[in-house]
């Protein structure tokens, strides 16, 4: 059996980014506004989740539940603030809790996540850009035949993913979401252009490089900012946008490559095109609202309230505000150095292991192989069998988007992770068991779709939307950058030894390693994932913090 041409084995799926400085206001300022928000707060929280950082390993047995009086209901319509052109003035009352009669709370907000999401998009579509034409692009460049240029094009884009997430933290807590995604278009418009136009190895590489570091930023600032943006009863629901954004990249990519099959210079219209949305981000974002608690951690207070205003609901404001200011120390930015404290450091330990096990699961081989197993029942487009996949991932997202608030991120991390253990032993059973061929193949073909599936349920979307809930304000941007790299680092190693791993022991072999490592996260997400869904980000840091343990006892 021929293995495939390593231009895919990139085609990652993240998870799915936000921004947070410190506010200029004085610890003693605020210190007995917030010690009443504080104890009312960790009142309503379960005894547990509040010895976390005590005992990580606390196993919980399904997500802990919330008490009405931590989640009151909110009226169906409020008053808003004249904050952002996105301000349609319709639905009800979308509070950090609730969302009206209606349960239309997110209607205010969602402009503006879909707007930071379209980074999500252009994330997905250069993952796919390359599925198709490298070897036009081979071809024309002048290293056709030379797999390790064809590999180092496509790689180079996680080499500048790497240094983009490990920058992010800067640009966010100095400028903010809103200016940092504006100013992050800059390289994704460049590297778009460059790679377009491009007439030698080095323009390709220096353009797919550019994009690199783009995408670094995005992945880790647009989760972030979807956290810090959105109310608390949608959280989940509007964080599954970036696996969306993702799955929709991919396939716009995808779709737009399949002339490339007769056209030996299309890829140079599918690179332009990947610079529109850059545009659209650059301008869209101009009219979207600043994160509010990075607002409140640079100081600027009314500001804040009038984006809470108009996002969540006027009788949102004196609460919200409170709460923002009772987890916001002093006004200095954090440094790396603080991920080596409680809690911090395990909230780091976490969001890296996630990252971790997401990546050593298998998500980037299975993508990898998912053409060679599409062949074997008679489908040799590489780009039609790579579209089956995309539209399957995206209905598995679609899927998760409805349960996250519902069912939580906790449980749908588990299911996750057991579904794509189970489709990977399927798989195995389909190579190594004595099966009619036309049997064997038909079972590859359903384990890997469902291993897709279950994937977009959870161990996609929930890996980068529970990091940003799980970190304090003060480190929050740190965590996320550091979680990131670690997302990039162990992409990169999944991307460049599958193939010799798979020479060496054979796929089943490969894809029976992948289905234990998958085992294991579900064991991780049930010992150490604290489900965090109907609560706000700052109850949550409350909840972890070392010193409010030792308030309750």
């Amino acid at each position: 059996m021929k293995l495939p041409t390593p231009l895919t084995q990139l085609l990652v799926l993240p998870t799915s980014p936000l921004p947070r400085p410190r506010l200029g206001v004085r610890p003693s300022s605020r210190r007995a506004r917030g010690a009443v928000v504080r104890g009312a707060a960790l009142r309503a929280l379960p005894r547990r989740l509040e010895l976390w950082p005590l005992r990580l390993a606390a196993v919980e047995s399904g997500p802990p539940s919330v008490p009405s009086s931590a989640s009151p209901p909110l009226p169906g319509s409020e008053s808003q603030g004249a904050t952002s052109g996105f301000d349609t003035g319709f639905g009800g009352g979308g509070g950090g809790d609730g969302g009206g009669d209606a349960d239309l709370g997110w209607v205010r907000v969602f402009p503006h996540v879909l707007t930071a999401s379209m980074a999500n998009f252009l994330f997905g579509y250069h993952i796919g850009v390359m599925n198709g034409p490298i070897e036009d692009i081979a071809r024309e460049l002048g290293f056709q035949g030379n797999p390790f240029l064809q590999g180092l094009v496509v790689s180079i884009f996680i080499v500048g993913a790497f240094f983009g997430s490990l920058s992010s933290s800067a640009l966010v807590d100095s400028l903010g979401c809103k200016r940092t995604l504006q100013i992050d278009s800059i390289p994704l418009i460049l590297g778009a252009l460059i790679s377009a136009q491009a007439h030698s190895l080095d323009e390709m590489l220096l353009g797919r490089f550019l994009v690199g570091i783009g995408i670094g930023v995005n992945t880790v600032l647009v989760p972030l900012y979807i956290a810090e943006v959105a109310p608390t009863k949608y959280r989940g629901f509007l964080g599954t946008l970036c696996q969306i954004g993702t799955c929709l990249g991919i396939i716009a990519a995808l779709s737009l490559g399949i002339p490339s099959e007769s056209d030996p210079h299309w890829w140079r219209t599918m690179l332009y095109a990947a610079s529109i949305p850059g545009f659209l981000i650059v301008v869209g974002m101009q009219f979207a609202a600043e994160s509010p608690r990075w607002l409140v951690k640079v100081g600027r207070l009314d500001d804040a309230s009038k984006v809470v205003e108009s996002l969540w609901g006027a009788s949102e404001v004196e609460k919200s505000i409170e709460e923002m200011k009772s987890v916001v120390n002093d006004d200095s930015q954090a440094n790396w150095s603080e991920l080596l404290l409680e809690p911090q450091n395990r909230v780091a330990l976490i969001g890296g292991s996630l990252f971790f096990l997401q990546q050593f699961a298998g998500i980037n081989g299975v993508l990898y192989f998912s053409s060679l197993t599409f062949r074997d029942v008679g489908i040799t487009s590489g780009i039609l069998a790579s579209l089956y996949v995309g539209i399957t991932n995206f209905g598995g997202a679609l899927v998760a988007s409805n349960l996250m608030d519902k069912q939580g991120r906790k449980n749908l991390l588990i299911g996750s992770y057991l579904g794509m253990a189970f489709s990977m032993f399927l798989i195995v059973y389909s190579i190594s068991a004595p099966l009619d061929e036309d049997i064997g193949h038909s079972l590859s073909i359903i384990g890997t779709l469902l291993y897709i599936f279950t994937f977009a349920l959870g161990a996609g979307p929930v890996t980068g939307i529970i990091i940003p809930e799980l970190s304090s304000a003060r480190t929050r941007t740190k965590v996320m950058g550091f979680s990131f790299t670690v997302h990039w680092i162990c992409n990169f190693l999944v991307g460049l030894y599958f193939l010799e791993l798979v020479k060496m022991f054979g796929v089943g072999a490969v894809y029976a390693g992948f289905g234990g490592v998958s085992l294991l996260s579900a064991l991780f997400a049930y010992n150490f994932i604290v489900e965090t869904k109907g609560r706000s980000l700052e109850e949550i840091e409350m909840s972890l913090s070392p010193a409010a343990t030792g308030e309750r006892k």
